[in-house]
């Protein structure tokens, strides 16, 4: 099975991620020396801040530089992960009913990251989501989970979201912080029954590719068959099967 990086900010100039061509070559290496086959590039959007063809045109002119340097690199018998272009959405009020919404899911699928907000949610954001899976059939992904768990007042809306048909993506290097982090992560586990890894990786610099740590992590505690099932439904999720 492939393994993915559900989670990452690998294209140049178009958010807080990699400044440009040359780092985010550099990120694809480090990340197909860690073992990833697939790294999904997740650029940001902010659905009240960004114009949506705006964001798409920016997106795919970054991911047309990027694919430039990969093809001369792999000429020269360089060898990286595929790239699967996403983006992380910025949940907000009223998302539900946003006509481009199928327009930011992960190529191919109609799998969606989605950041939740950083504030306390509500009622309503719970059942903005359960209308996005129900009425617009899209399968959501929540964006690295567990850094809500520090929000007190979100500890009941995060179990009546887990008890959604969602799926939960953590961060690789949440796995390798604190032990309460951790604690917290296989709480979910535990609830939830299988998580995702992304690396949220944003450079070389600062928030590297990680996803190898990560894993390493989460083998140690819950064994290679939950690996095996974790890789496998990852590609299933993606339509990786096979490939």
């Amino acid at each position: 099975m492939p393994v993915i990086d559900f989670h990452s900010h690998v294209l140049p100039g178009i958010d807080d991620g990699s400044r440009n061509v040359e780092e985010s070559l550099e990120m694809l290496r480090i990340s197909a020396s860690q073992g990833v086959d697939y790294i999904a590039a997740t650029s940001h959007f902010y659905p009240v801040r960004d114009r949506i063809s705006s964001y798409l045109k920016r997106r795919q002119d970054a991911y047309e530089r990027l694919m430039k340097g990969v093809s001369k690199e792999c000429s020269d018998g360089g060898k990286f992960p595929r790239i699967l272009v996403g983006a992380e959405v910025a949940f907000f009020s009223g998302i539900s009913h946003w006509e481009y919404l199928e327009e930011l899911t992960y190529e191919g699928t109609n799998l969606m990251l989605l950041e939740m907000p950083y504030d306390v949610w509500h009622d309503s954001d719970i059942k903005e989501v359960a209308d996005m899976i129900k009425h617009r059939n899209v399968r959501i992904i929540l964006a690295h989970l567990e850094r809500f768990l520090s929000v007190p007042e979100n500890k009941r809306q995060i179990r009546k979201l887990l008890e959604l048909p969602v799926y939960v993506q953590i961060n690789a290097g949440s796995l390798d912080s604190s032990w309460t982090k951790r604690r917290q992560i296989f709480k979910i586990i535990k609830e939830k029954g299988m998580i995702f890894l992304g690396s949220d990786a944003h450079g070389i610099h600062h928030r590297v590719p990680n996803l190898l740590a990560g894993r390493e992590i989460l083998e140690k505690k819950m064994g290679i068959e939950y690996m095996k099932e974790m890789d496998e439904k990852a590609a299933r999720l993606l339509g990786l099967e096979g490939k």
